[in-house]
């Protein structure tokens, strides 16, 4: 990475440039292939438990062991859940996501988007 004090102001055509690049709309894609299903899933599960929780009153208050009951088991599987979510989101990210916009990073900072013929601006 480049040190703060040697950085070049990045031109508007630069920014634009990357973002039409393939590998930024192979980032989007790959992101969207991963946040898009998991999104509609967690939602529905959550949907589920709001409903469960509205209208199975008595389905929900099934003791399942002592005074814990389906509801509170439910309720902390949305936990775990988001924990779960999380920690795949990690491993996706790190496989999947953060290598190719480490490399666009990198095409920026060097500014292999820019156009010729064009004057860099220093930072400061």
């Amino acid at each position: 990475m480049t040190p703060p004090t040697d950085r070049k102001l990045l031109t508007p055509e630069e920014y634009r440039q990357a973002q039409e690049s393939p590998e930024f709309v192979e980032l989007r894609r790959r992101f969207r292939s991963f946040a898009v299903p998991m999104t509609v899933a967690f939602l529905a599960w959550y949907l589920l438990y709001v409903l469960l929780s509205t209208y199975a009153h008595d389905f929900m208050a099934t003791k399942v062991f002592g005074n814990v009951n389906i509801g509170i088991l439910l309720g902390l599987a949305q936990f775990v859940t988001t924990f779960l979510i999380t920690q795949l989101y990690v491993r996706h990210a790190g496989r999947s996501t953060d290598p190719v916009a480490d490399e666009m990073r990198n095409r920026l900072e060097s500014h292999q988007y820019a156009t010729p013929n064009r004057e860099e601006t220093p930072r400061g």
